[in-house]
């Protein structure tokens, strides 16, 4: 008797080891869902597509200090493609357009990390939303608590970890990818847009 309660001790004390390593895939909100958090239920909205191309991909790129997708040192998330094709959702009240969002995908600790970013149309930040990620311990940045520190940001904000965003401990590099990402999403808007 006394063997079997170790071998059980044994295999739960494994068991629990290799559940601990196991990456959390999660699908909070589909992309229609997450367009109704933003912008409201009844919202229409329209998408618009932009490419960018030089001198403005220069620009944007600069401006996010070297790169389209955010890159640190210790993700073991899979590559994400930097995309030159952005797809701009716009609600519209009264055929006027009266916010924007952008989905975004970025490399967090484990795995990609998407995004919704909404602003008004002078570039800024009115919500933030994660639709899915595949973190260990970053589950708390899809939190409204932290994404809230975002709204109100604008191009001119640092918009920098540990200076104007209070990041998670424990999710360093979940915290950065997000605020990564709704500069990003500023940073493109404002090219494309009011940048003319």
């Amino acid at each position: 008797m006394r063997k079997r309660v170790i071998f059980l001790v044994v295999i739960v004390f494994c068991l629990a080891i290799i559940l601990s390593g196991t990456c959390y895939a999660m699908q909070l909100l589909s992309k229609d869902e997450a367009l109704k958090k933003v912008f409201g239920p009844d919202a229409k909205i329209v998408i618009e597509n932009k490419e960018l191309t030089e001198p403005k991909l220069a620009e944007a790129i600069k401006r996010l200090d070297g790169n389209l997708v955010y890159s640190l040192k210790g993700s073991k998330s899979e590559h994400v493609e930097a995309k030159t094709s952005i797809d701009f959702y716009f609600t519209l009240k009264d055929g006027n357009k009266t916010g924007v969002a952008i989905f975004d995908e970025e490399p967090g600790k484990w795995g990609p990390v998407v995004f919704i970013i909404a602003m008004d149309l002078e570039g800024t930040v009115t919500r933030v939303e994660v639709l899915s990620y595949q973190e260990k311990r970053g589950q708390p940045i899809a939190r409204h608590s932290f994404m809230s520190q975002y709204e109100g940001k604008t191009s001119k904000s640092p918009l920098q970890v540990d200076k104007d965003i209070t990041g998670i401990s424990g999710a360093t590099i979940s915290s950065r990818c997000a605020t990564f990402a709704v500069k990003k999403a500023i940073v493109l808007y404002d090219e494309l847009y009011l940048n003319k």
